[in-house]
């Protein structure tokens, strides 16, 4: 176990100013006196930045680009310094950075490890022994006898990883390069990662939230060089997904929302919780499905609102528990302030660290055939199986938008729209269980 007060890096008011127009002999004046740029004199990378990693963390570093991620993360690595400020790093450090970084590009693959291990302080006796597992774990065959300048990006990113898998380091800085490799690979990567969390610290970079929210527990949102969030990763990630939709994290004022409507899932209203089949099934996951709540997170323009959303059963009876396998039907009532030429609503359940498991759209259905009448309420139905999930807590996100999949406007998103707790059932892996029809087993000979 690592105590809560063993720090593993310490990032202290550090900001970094680069220079900008200056003439070569006055930056090189700087660098003799080692004195730092002034903020006036040049351009403000990152300004009071300030955060810490305990030993064992996983901490997210999430921004759109500009944001000052990557000269934070080279600051860490001590390939730059700090403006003022100050970071303190305890421990041994290997980071994959940039493609090519600690590579020599006449070298091939083979010599490339070498080296590139060496940087981490490994023996060539060390390398020696671990070379057919770093070259197993690469999978770029007889090209690592080929010089590394004849590399595609992903074979680079291949390479690279693999030593750093097989340095021993204490710490962990994976910046975007991983979004250069393929699907498989990036699965090792990250199984590789999952695992590592276990005994070291990690400090991931990532425009990819969903992987973000996977891995780490803590996030830090840089927004033009400061730290504009930074908390629990799934709560901080919401924020940043709001702001990256263009609504600048505007939430609406769902404190003066009305509904009109009386609602089918509110507590005085009665209800059967549970079919008189579900007694006698033998599918055995029970989720507890709890109340739509209106003033939940949500971000959006306003022109659309989503007022109520539900769970029922295949008759249209409200549900407050469901089970693995039953059909439901998930309903999203969206009341509309003013038309939407191109409406869309939809929904995505996601785990209890923001995963995505399974979603869906009306877009297909309803592309081809454009809505018509003039109401002030739209209703979006989805009929499914619920699938099997492992014990914990679920939700429903729903959204309501204009426009088309590549291009629309989000007039509303509420993140966790319809909480569900599933109780345990018959998962045997995986994120979710799929409703089998049937499994069997038997015996047959086959003629010789």
């Amino acid at each position: 176990m690592y105590s809560e007060t063993m720090k593993a890096i310490e990032v202290r008011h550090v900001a970094k100013v680069f220079p900008r127009g200056q003439h070569p002999w006055r930056m090189l004046w700087h660098a003799l006196r080692r004195q730092p740029i002034a903020a006036a004199e040049g351009y403000a990378a990152l300004s009071d930045i300030s955060f810490s990693l305990r030993r064992g963390q996983t901490v997210g570093i999430i921004g759109r680009n500009g944001a000052g991620k990557s000269t934070l993360l080279q600051m860490i690595c001590g390939t730059l310094q700090p403006s003022a400020g100050e970071i303190v790093v305890h421990g041994k450090v290997a980071a994959l950075l940039e493609l090519g970084a600690g590579f020599n590009l006449e070298f091939t693959g083979r010599e490339n490890v070498y080296l590139n291990a060496s940087l981490y302080g490994l023996s060539r006796k060390q390398v020696d022994d671990r070379l057919a597992d770093i070259l197993a774990f690469a999978e770029i065959g007889d090209f690592v006898d080929q010089p590394v300048k004849t590399y595609s990006s992903g074979m680079f990113v291949r390479l690279a990883f693999a030593v750093l898998a097989h340095v021993d380091a204490d710490i962990l800085i994976i910046d975007e390069a991983l979004a250069v490799g393929d699907a498989y690979f990036n699965q090792k990567c990250m199984r590789f990662l999952h695992a590592f969390r276990e005994r070291g610290t990690l400090l991931f970079v990532s425009h990819d939230t969903s992987s973000v929210m996977a891995l780490c527990e803590h996030a830090v949102w840089l927004q033009n060089g400061r730290v504009r969030e930074q908390g629990d990763a799934k709560t901080v990630c919401e924020s940043y997904l709001a702001d990256l939709f263009g609504t600048h994290n505007k939430v609406m004022d769902v404190e003066t929302a009305t509904v009109t409507d009386a609602d089918p899932t509110d507590e005085k209203t009665p209800v059967d919780q549970r079919h008189q089949w579900l007694s006698h099934s033998n599918l055995r996951n029970d989720l507890e499905v709890f109340a739509f709540d209106p003033k939940g997170r949500r971000f959006g323009e306003g022109a659309a609102q989503i007022e109520h959303v539900a769970l029922l059963s295949e008759v249209g009876q409200p549900l407050a528990w469901v089970v693995g396998g039953e059909r439901v039907r998930l309903t999203i009532r969206v009341r509309l302030a003013q038309p939407l030429a191109n409406p869309i609503v939809g929904f995505y359940m996601k785990d209890r660290l923001g995963q995505t498991l399974f979603g869906d759209n009306t877009w297909l259905s309803s592309c081809h055939q454009p809505l018509r009448g003039d109401g002030n309420v739209l209703e979006a139905r989805f009929h499914f199986r619920m699938p099997y999930l492992p014990a914990g807590d679920y939700s429903f996100a729903a959204a309501v938008g204009d426009g088309n999949p590549a291009e629309h406007v989000h007039h509303d998103w509420v993140h966790d729209a319809l909480m569900l707790r599933a109780q345990g059932g018959p998962v045997s892996g995986g994120l979710i269980g799929l409703p089998m029809q049937a499994v069997e087993l038997e015996y047959y000979r086959v003629s010789a």
